[in-house]
């Protein structure tokens, strides 16, 4: 091949390589053109945009109102309250039930500290007092939590949680066991629970912590459905 030829095919082969290059940036920009038109919202945050899930009402022939609580109430102190949520990596996309929600604490918390949806079922009116005069106050802080909590009268035995991602309980042992065996089948794959002190017998755990205040060890267990 002469030195004119080969010249001549090397600025062949450089023209043709330019084309393909400035027509592959082309083609580039025609699709982030359209994908900006598009509605590519994560998913997540269409998720976030969900409203709280409507809880059905217990028929009243059903209901008990004379019925004690099914555990004492003690509060859950807020170190603890913190540590179970970051356990079960709450976040925006979740829907929280605290079941035996006290003064709504975890409710709270789970809605102004983690973003998530959160839902206290209470059967005490009182505590239920209690937790929308807490709500107010928290919502008076935070104000874009007030369409992400809500508190309910109701037993949770008879509370549909199959739309639950995360279920908290601070209550006995006995009444812990009637959850494992009423509750857990209605449940959803990959519902993360966690109950503050006891644990669920022979059901064992995913994963326990322990948080120290003052001279007490507080335990926490998480299981994953």
């Amino acid at each position: 091949m002469t030195v004119r030829r080969k010249w001549k095919w090397l600025n062949n082969f450089k023209s043709r390589w330019s084309i393909a290059a400035i027509t592959a940036l082309l083609i580039v920009a025609v699709i982030f053109s359209i994908l900006r038109l598009v509605d590519i919202t994560p998913k997540a945050a269409v998720l976030e945009n969900k409203p709280l899930p409507a809880i059905a009402q217990v028929d009243p022939k059903e209901f008990e109102p004379e019925r004690t609580p099914d555990a004492p109430y003690l509060q859950t102190p807020e170190r603890v309250v913190l540590k179970m949520l970051e356990m079960a990596g709450v976040r925006p996309t979740d829907i929280v039930y605290d079941l035996g929600s006290g003064d709504g604490r975890i409710v709270i918390a789970a809605a102004q500290m983690f973003g998530a949806k959160a839902i206290g079922i209470e059967i005490d009116p009182e505590l239920i007092r209690e937790s929308d005069r807490e709500s107010k106050s928290a919502i008076a802080q935070t104000p874009k939590i007030r369409d992400q909590i809500r508190f309910v009268k109701q037993d949770f035995f008879k509370t549909d949680l199959r739309n639950a991602t995360v279920i908290t309980l601070y209550l006995l042992p006995e009444v812990n066991l009637r959850i494992l065996s009423e509750i857990f089948p209605k449940l959803k794959s990959g519902t993360r629970i966690l109950s503050y002190a006891y644990d669920l017998g022979d059901f064992l755990p995913n994963q326990t912590e322990k948080v120290t205040i003052g001279d007490r060890e507080h335990m926490i267990y998480l299981w994953i459905l």
